[in-house]
């Protein structure tokens, strides 16, 4: 059961319980705490598990505690999601305008074949930063293009779990440039 938030303030992105250190974005004025959505598509909840010699031991828990201890260290809150669906997906990227301050997404497999989540993505208007564990300009030739990246002002992909906190710090510097 999530965290209710005060009165004066928007609730968590429907379907998804508030994480703890998502809650001080609903407590303290939206200015104060942006909320970054940290997106994850198909299969990533198999991290860890699938293929640990492309995408390392850490498992999608792991990513999320370094997402949190990143933003907690940058001034953000975060609403740390996953789903196989895209629809879901597309749901919950709609659902940031208006609520968040930026978009950080790995779409997996849905980088290469989801146009609906690149147009989602653009309806937006929000900053979007692109991630990816493995570097999918060195894979299989169909991994090489993106249609997220036509929405994301940056990409960040072949430097582990940690691209998560660089792609955290990256959105902090361009929503303080925004201020």
């Amino acid at each position: 059961m999530g965290i209710p938030p005060p009165p004066d303030k928007k609730p968590p992105l429907p379907g998804h319980a508030l994480k703890p250190y998502a809650a001080a974005c609903y407590a303290l004025p939206m200015s104060t705490l942006p909320l970054v959505a940290v997106l994850n598509g198909p299969n990533m909840n198999m991290l860890g598990l699938r293929q640990p010699h492309l995408y390392g031991n850490a498992t999608l828990d792991d990513v999320e505690a370094l997402c949190a201890e990143a933003a907690e260290g940058l001034g953000l809150a975060i609403d740390f999601r996953q789903t196989n669906g895209e629809g879901e997906l597309i749901t919950w990227v709609q659902q940031c305008r208006g609520r968040a301050a930026g978009i950080v997404i790995n779409p997996a497999g849905y980088t290469t074949t989801s146009i609906a989540l690149m147009d989602a993505l653009l309806a937006t208007e929000l900053p979007v930063i692109e991630v990816h564990i493995t570097n999918i300009h060195r894979r299989e030739e169909f991994r090489h293009h993106s249609f997220v990246s036509k929405a994301a002002v940056g990409v960040i992909c072949g430097l582990g779990v940690g691209g998560y906190s660089l792609a955290l710090q990256a959105m902090a510097d361009i929503l303080e440039q925004r201020a």
